[in-house]
């Protein structure tokens, strides 16, 4: 979706929040949280069918320090 499009649906959901009651505001917050939490999860999924990734992840969180090249010596252009 275009940045503009997106810009303009949040002007329009703000504008909508601000005639909200408490009540609604509160649901309305739990709805976005629900949606927030369901597209992590989607994301999670996504990267969990990655064949491999949970290992490969898993074996840099052990590697010691000592092993790790700076960045700035391998890319000098970057």
């Amino acid at each position: 979706m275009p940045t503009r499009q997106v810009t303009e649906i949040k002007n329009q959901l703000s504008e909508a929040i601000k005639q909200l009651s408490p009540e609604r505001l509160k649901v309305l917050a739990d709805f976005a949280a629900f949606l927030a939490n369901a597209e992590s999860e989607a994301a999670t999924q996504e990267l969990l069918s990655i064949s491999g990734l949970l290992e490969r992840v898993k074996q840099n969180q052990v590697t010691p320090k000592s092993q790790y090249i700076n960045w700035r010596t391998v890319r000098s252009d970057v």
